[in-house]
């Protein structure tokens, strides 16, 4: 065997190792998770820390389901996804369109704005959002979940870049069959982009579902909370529980997988063509 094809295996073993390292160190969170949630207390505290719990317990679970509305808590996160995904898909679709395929004053200064937004950090829109809603008399209302997410500024560069892609052509051949603009959009440009608009509602829907500060800050309600802002209740401010906390993060956790699990093919397949050409 050649010394250079020792040298690809080697390298290709090593990058496997890294890999592999790597892995790991993503799955043993959810592990640690898995395994607390079925312990004691006194275990999930133990110095040194014990990885299996010495008898199976469920009454983690149960604790979490007697402190917690599960069920509104579920109802309220449904919702606030929903509208969050509804409101990206109309929205950012028309601006993506506009912004990659129409010419208008200012089209360059605009986009910048919104580029700039992105770069920003959240945080700084948290007190004109809560006066916005206060003022309104919206406070504890799903409106106020929805609110953030009424226009996404990540949505339009992601959907702009999709129909950058689209050749001029197809727009024009529409044109010249006789379609407005706006048949232009609904029922030649829009239909193309099948694949980054589901990719698109799988990160809204991950960005929604995993929103923390938001719902704690607007919704101080436990049944107007979602279920990131529901969980945190259950962190003590003298003593936490831990198996019960573990077994509401993944009771919580269960529909996201389950979403990733029904659309990762549109998942992979939005991010691998967004920003292509």
């Amino acid at each position: 065997m050649s010394s250079a094809k020792k040298n690809r295996k080697m390298g290709t073993a090593l990058v496997y190792i890294f890999l592999g390292i790597g892995a790991a160190t993503m799955i043993f969170p959810f592990l640690w998770m898995l395994l607390t949630a079925f312990k004691t207390n006194s275990e999930a505290l133990r110095v040194p820390p014990s990885i299996l719990p010495d008898s199976w317990q469920i009454a983690g679970f149960e604790d979490a389901f007697e402190s917690l509305p599960f069920g509104r808590l579920f109802i309220n996160t449904a919702l606030m996804i929903f509208f969050r995904v509804l409101c990206a898909v109309v929205f950012c679709s028309m601006a993506g369109y506009a912004f990659a395929k129409l010419n208008f004053k200012w089209k360059n200064a605009w986009f910048t704005l919104i580029v700039v937004q992105m770069m920003l950090p959240g945080q700084i829109f948290l007190i004109p959002q809560y006066q916005m809603l206060a003022k309104m008399g919206m406070l504890n209302t799903l409106f106020a979940l929805v609110f953030p997410g009424v226009v996404s500024a990540f949505g339009v560069f992601f959907l702009r870049q999709t129909y950058m892609g689209i050749p001029d052509e197809i727009a024009e051949a529409a044109y010249l069959d006789g379609c407005n603009r706006w048949q232009t959009f609904t029922k030649v440009m829009f239909p193309l982009t099948k694949s980054s608009v589901a990719a698109l509602i799988v990160f809204t829907a991950v960005f929604a579902y995993s929103d923390l500060m938001w719902p704690l800050i607007a919704n101080t309600d436990l049944k107007m909370m979602t279920l990131s802002s529901g969980l945190s209740t259950l962190n003590g401010q003298y003593s936490t529980s831990y198996p019960t906390l573990m077994a509401g993060s993944l009771i919580a956790m269960l529909p996201m997988l389950v979403l990733y699990l029904i659309f990762q093919k549109q998942f992979i397949e939005g991010v691998a063509m967004t920003g292509g050409k």
